[in-house]
């Protein structure tokens, strides 16, 4: 038994060897009693691919190289002392690194050398990291907290060598331990990663070493910036290999995370970067799933959690939470959940329990519904892959998407107030996501989970020309006027519509055209056109005066729907008549919208269709678009599908959440 952490320095003054110091005491002590092992116990098992803190999905590395072991421990690995191995080295003695709690656990072996570059330059060969049938290139990633970067700007007259001798020299002079080092040619810029409480101490030795410069302005600046980590990937699988720092460095952007200083060894087994503070949890969770380390986490706020359409949404969530891991290494991970009274936010963002949502959000956990609190979770959020699927159809919800956008936060939005918002609105948002590397959604805002906007997208991104757009885009209509007949008026055929859950929540919506309307320009925005709600000619069914009619005393959305069912009975001869006249003439009843591009003409409205028609045929809660484009100008290329209803549209939803997820996942390579 042998006193570990202390020791003397060259001069005989007692002193420590700081954290994990007892470490360094055990190593030296295996080679002067020439060892044959050194285990190490800890209460963690074995050394992680990232400190578990941060990022809960890592896990404990089964061997580790001497120089990984030490790129790992001076990059911050708080479980080894930077030190550590270098005793063992020439000797070639295994260093074990157990969990004391955990005996049964073999943990980390860390043993043997890296190949030096030579030998890899001279043996290997360059090829894709993702070629290899899936083997990781990387250990581990860590981080070094409390940073400061100090930086020369503008050195071009002293010359570059003479400035960066100068540099370091007044580094050295000042006991100023510089982690990073790096310099841009073209201005002889040089930037140094120090620690945090060495920053002003530096900055003051750059300033006193290059006074006449600074005086004579021939020198730009000196300047420090605190509040920085380091972030670093180690692995001797790096070496040789292309696209290890692509993938590191996408998936920082993917993150929202801005990096400030870039770094690589020559030694090709660690590349580092520096981004600010609050981003480390963020840029090392990041990483993680880029290398396949963990899942690809998407943390996602769902606001309107309980209405019918939440509700359908959490649902499938819930039902399909295991296969996802399982087949697509998806965590999807709600960790905000909202009504229009009330949210939840999940403790440490881990997810929340989806089975007893809708009891837990009535529940003493509850607080009361805050888009700024919100916005603010989400925003401090750690998880890189951030998303809000607004559920409410809500204008003030909309009002958020472009603070959401700029904070790199992802929006998935069945909803058409944001889509077919202001026409300026909607076009800031667009700007930002594509300034920002986000995706805004909204393909389940026209037609559920028909792939209506994907396959307009499709088309313009191929080349072609669309030239009109035609069909219908009401569910809740398309089965109103599949029911309507003689024997079932217009408002009883309403009513069943109503009770399946196929309209809004304000029917009047469907009935006015509004609905239909906002489709309209939603699509039309899509092939180039410019236009708002109010440019769309619209025919309105709903009874006069019913539009603005205020229901005093009724409460709730199904007495409002029975008291509106019954105002609707005023039209219900009218639209019989309607209804007699196409069967006379061998046609049925559509409400049918018409996009022309050339015009700019956008209309809805109520047509007898001829058997011609493809609308003819439409069955209940239907959807039908029929693209007329330079390529299908002879024949229209079709989509058409069920549409209508709470589980069709959390289809949907989902499928937007999952291109989200594989577009991060994809971009991050």
């Amino acid at each position: 038994v042998i006193t570990g952490f202390v020791a003397t320095t060259a001069n005989g003054v007692p002193t420590t060897l700081k954290r994990s110091g007892s470490d360094y005491s055990a190593t030296v002590f295996a080679k002067l009693t020439g060892s044959g092992r050194v285990t190490m116990w800890k209460n963690t098992d074995g050394v992680y691919t990232a400190d578990p803190r941060r990022v809960p999905e890592a896990f404990p590395i089964a061997s580790l190289k001497y120089d990984e072991a030490m790129e790992l421990a001076y990059f911050g690995a708080q479980v080894l002392h930077p030190s550590a191995m270098i005793p063992c080295i020439d000797d070639s003695i295994p260093v074990y690194v157990r969990n004391i709690f955990n005996p049964a656990f073999e943990g980390t072996v860390i043993q043997g050398r890296c190949q030096s570059l030579k030998e890899s330059n001279t043996l290997g060969r360059i090829r894709n990291w993702r070629s290899k049938g899936g083997e990781i290139p990387i250990k581990g990633i860590t981080s070094v907290d409390k940073i400061a970067l100090v930086t020369l700007e503008g050195a071009s007259v002293i010359g570059g060598a003479s400035a960066a001798e100068r540099f370091m020299g007044a580094m050295a002079d000042a006991a100023i331990n510089v982690l990073i080092i790096t310099q841009a040619s073209s201005e002889s810029s040089i930037t140094v990663a120090v620690p945090e409480n060495e920053g002003e101490a530096a900055l003051a030795a750059l300033k006193n070493a290059f006074e006449l410069e600074l005086s004579r302005s021939t020198i730009n600046s000196v300047s420090v910036l605190p509040e920085m980590s380091i972030v670093a990937i180690v692995g001797e699988g790096m070496a040789m290999k292309s696209g290890v720092s692509a993938t590191f460095m996408s998936s920082m952007s993917r993150a929202n995370v801005n990096i400030r200083l870039i770094a690589q060894g020559s030694s090709e087994r660690q590349v580092a970067v520096v981004v600010d503070a609050k981003d480390t949890s963020r840029a090392l969770r990041a990483a993680h799933m880029a290398f396949t380390l963990s899942e690809t986490t998407a943390s996602v706020a769902i606001l309107g959690s309980t209405g019918y359409l939440g509700s359908a949404l959490v649902r499938q969530l819930d039902s399909q939470k295991e296969r996802l891991a399982e087949n697509l290494g998806v965590d999807m991970r709600v960790n905000i959940a909202a009504t229009s009274k009330k949210m939840l936010v999940a403790e440490n963002m881990n997810g929340i329990n989806l089975s007893s949502l809708s009891d837990d959000i009535r529940g003493d956990a509850a607080k009361d519904f805050d888009l700024d609190a919100i916005t603010n979770e989400m925003e401090a959020d750690v998880n890189p892959l951030r998303v809000i699927i607004d559920c409410t159809n809500s204008e003030d919800v909309a009002g958020y998407y472009e603070q959401w956008l700029s904070a790199g936060i992802n929006i998935i939005s069945p909803g058409r107030k944001g889509a077919s918002g202001p026409l300026d609105m909607y076009q800031r948002c667009i700007e930002l996501q594509k300034e920002n590397s986000v995706y805004w959604q909204y393909e389940s805002s026209v037609g559920a989970a028909l792939p209506i906007i994907t396959t307009l997208k499709d088309l313009a991104d191929t080349g072609d020309n669309i030239l009109a757009l035609r069909g219908s885009v009401s569910g809740a209509l398309a089965y109103v006027f599949s029911e309507f007949s003689e024997e079932m008026p217009f408002s009883e055929a309403l009513g069943r519509a109503v009770e399946k859950g196929y309209t809004e929540n304000d029917l009047r919506e469907d009935l006015s055209g509004l609905d239909t309307a906002r489709k309209v320009v939603v699509l039309a925005r899509q092939i180039g056109l410019d236009v708002d709600v109010k440019d769309v000619e619209v025919e309105s069914l709903l009874p006069e005066g019913l539009a603005d009619k205020v229901y005093e005393g009724v409460e709730g959305k199904t007495a409002l729907d029975a008291a509106l069912i019954e105002d609707v009975k005023a039209i219900d001869e009218a639209m019989l008549k309607r209804y007699q006249e196409a069967k006379a003439n061998d046609a049925n009843l559509r409400y049918k919208f018409t996009i022309d591009r050339e015009s700019g003409k956008c209309s809805v409205s109520l047509q007898a269709v001829s058997k011609k028609d493809p609308l003819f045929r439409l069955k209940k809660n239907e959807n039908l678009v029929e693209f007329v484009t330079t390529r299908y100008e002879e024949s229209p290329m079709i989509i058409k599908g069920a549409a209508a209803g709470p589980e069709l549209a959390a289809t949907g939803i989902f499928a937007d959440l999952l291109r989200v997820t594989r577009a991060f996942s994809s971009l991050q390579s």
